[in-house]
Formats: C-alpha cells, structure tokens, sequence
C-alpha cells in the first residue's frame, strides 16, 4: 500500500518518464472501445492509481469514474478530478450501483491478482459492470516465456525543484515476477530521501487470460500497441 509521500512520486514519476503518454493511451483505449461499441458513454478506469489515464478519459467519454485499493494514490487523484467519482476498493471484488460502456484495467495491475482463481474472479467483477456489448480493455503483465529475467531499469526525471530516480531489479519465480525497486528522491526542502518497494506479480499464461474472459461471458483478442510490451486482452460482453 502507497504512502501519501510515495504516491505522488510515483504520480509525478510516471507523468514525465520519457516514452510514458497517457494522453496517447487514453485516446488509442478509446477508439478500440468505439471501434466495437460506437454509442459508448461511460468508462470505470480500474485500478486508477493517481488519476492519470483518467484525466484524459474525462475528455473522450460523458461519463467516467475510477476504483482504486490504495487511499494515498485516491489522495492524489481527487484534486485532479473533481466532479469524477473515485472509489476505494479491490478489483477482485467490488461493486458499483451502474454499469459502464468500457472497463479499462491498464499498467499490468492485473498480474496483482496472484494466482488463477484470483484473475478470473478479477475479470468476473469487472464483466458484472459492463453493459451489454460493453468493452473491457486489459493491460497484461509479462507471460512466463516473456519476462526477461534480473531486468534492470533505471530512470530519472525533473519535476519543478524535485528530482526523482527509480532503479528496478525484477527476477522470474516461475508462476510469478519479484520487482524490487528503489526510489531517491531529492529536493531543497526535504534533502535526500529514499524508498524501497516489492512487487509480485503473477505469471499468467495468454490461455489463462482468455480463459478468464471467455467464463464471464466475453469475446477476447489480445493486441500489441507499440506502447504496451505485455498488450492489451479486449473483450465484449455478449
């Protein structure tokens, strides 16, 4: 669970990270969801970390609304949203008074679901909010033939007087990857400050997303856009 601190590092991280556009991503999810559902008007961003995909799917459908497990990273979302309802709650199991148009579930949160059970449980809940012929847009995590393991990343970036690097370290476990990483974080009021994390992410095979789509009652195909290495599962709720 994020930290008030850590969330907005992490928000501020993300939003200037060289090749990271969510305006861009925001606008290519939207036009895969009108290219199977043209009269589409409301979209539920799940697992919407600071808000960020959500600020620009404000602009693209009449209504939105976002779920998220970490109340730090809501605390970061909300003034940046205002007039958009923000839920706290798990992806694995929630439920909302309305059914949306579009689903979307970005940036591999789906590979937190942790095993099998956990993912269709997951993609069950997130069917139960679409409207018929509804959309839902997944962003995978890595497969186990893909991850590329002890991956090393390392960035940094400038935001206003702050300066922010983030170093990972991700090792395959089989079924799961382990991410280990480590932010510093420098400015004129606080110094140097520095922040480790883990993160497990399940392994899933393509067969065990599909599966997971195809037993809530969706169509599924699976796409690459040039900005997601893992892609995208779209399906369409019969």
């Amino acid at each position: 669970m994020y930290e008030a601190d850590t969330a907005s590092v992490y928000h501020d991280f993300y939003r200037e990270r060289k090749g990271k556009d969510y305006a861009a991503e925001a606008a290519h999810l939207a036009a895969l969801v009108r290219e199977r559902m043209p009269q589409a008007s409301s979209l539920l961003d799940v697992a919407c970390g600071s808000g960020s995909h959500l600020e620009h799917f404000v602009h693209e459908f009449e209504h939105v609304e976002g779920i998220e497990l970490s109340e730090a990273m809501l605390s970061v979302a909300r003034p940046l949203l205002p007039g958009v309802r923000l839920h706290q709650g798990d992806m694995r199991d929630f439920s909302l008074d309305r059914r949306f148009s579009a689903v979307t579930c970005m940036y591999s949160s789906i590979g937190y679901t942790a095993h099998e059970a956990g993912l269709r449980q997951t993609i069950a809940c997130l069917a139960r909010h679409l409207e018929p012929g509804g959309v839902l847009l997944v962003e995978a995590w890595w497969t186990p033939g893909e991850l590329l393991d002890r991956y090393v990343a390392g960035d940094t970036v400038k935001v206003g007087d702050r300066t922010i690097s983030r170093v990972s370290h991700t090792v395959d476990l089989g079924d799961r990857s382990r991410m280990e990483v480590h932010w510093v974080v420098a400015d004129p009021e606080h110094g140097i400050r520095h922040v480790a994390e883990q993160h497990e992410l399940a392994l899933f095979e393509q067969a065990q997303y599909e599966a997971a789509f195809e037993l809530a009652g969706l169509t599924v195909e699976h796409i690459r856009p040039a900005w997601s290495g893992p892609g995208l599962f779209v399906g369409v709720l019969r």
